[in-house]
């Protein structure tokens, strides 16, 4: 887990003063660090029976389809409200000031369907938490939510844990 940590370039400052940026394109530009960090986040699933990869937008969409591929099932992409051509269901969640939305096709689960849940980092769990929902609403059994980086500061791994969603993720960050 060092050379995966390692593969993930820190931002200063961004997007906002005293902001420490977890930027994972670094990590996905290793070819080696990219595939370490796919195996390991299938390793905790091996051998469950999972029927679909969620990936929230817009880096879960990457680690999501390359863990679908290597699992051999289908992808299901979470995407923010108003971004996908077909009829959808949404799920709301509250943001610092204000609201956003996630959304997917109504058509992209099927009831009682083993979804994995994946994106880069878990910080607050607000966006996670609501897909969660989202496939819950969707009828889909929620097998786990597998995340690169955690923020545990922000707790959101917890807060999803608290959702009887296990979650696995590769390294921690303190601090944010």
């Amino acid at each position: 887990m060092n050379d995966i940590k390692a593969a993930i370039r820190t931002i200063p400052d961004y997007p906002k003063p005293g902001i420490l940026f977890r930027d994972v394109t670094t990590l996905l530009g290793d070819a080696r660090a990219f595939r370490a960090a796919i195996d390991a986040m299938i390793a905790p699933h091996a051998g469950a029976k999972i029927d679909k990869v969620a990936g929230i937008e817009a880096r879960g969409f990457i680690l999501g389809g390359a863990i679908a591929h290597q699992l051999s099932i289908g992808f299901v992409p979470i995407r923010k409200k108003g971004k996908l051509p077909f009829d959808t269901i949404g799920q709301s969640y509250e943001l610092e000031y204000g609201t956003d939305e996630v959304e997917m096709h109504t058509d992209a689960i099927k009831p009682r369907e083993r979804v994995l849940l994946v994106d880069d980092l878990i910080a607050t769990g607000g966006t996670a938490e609501a897909a969660v929902k989202l496939l819950r609403r969707a009828k889909a059994q929620v097998e786990g939510a597998s995340f690169i980086i955690d923020l545990p500061d922000l707790g959101g791994a917890g807060r999803i844990r608290a959702m009887d969603v296990p979650v696995a993720t590769l390294v921690a960050f303190e601090g944010h």
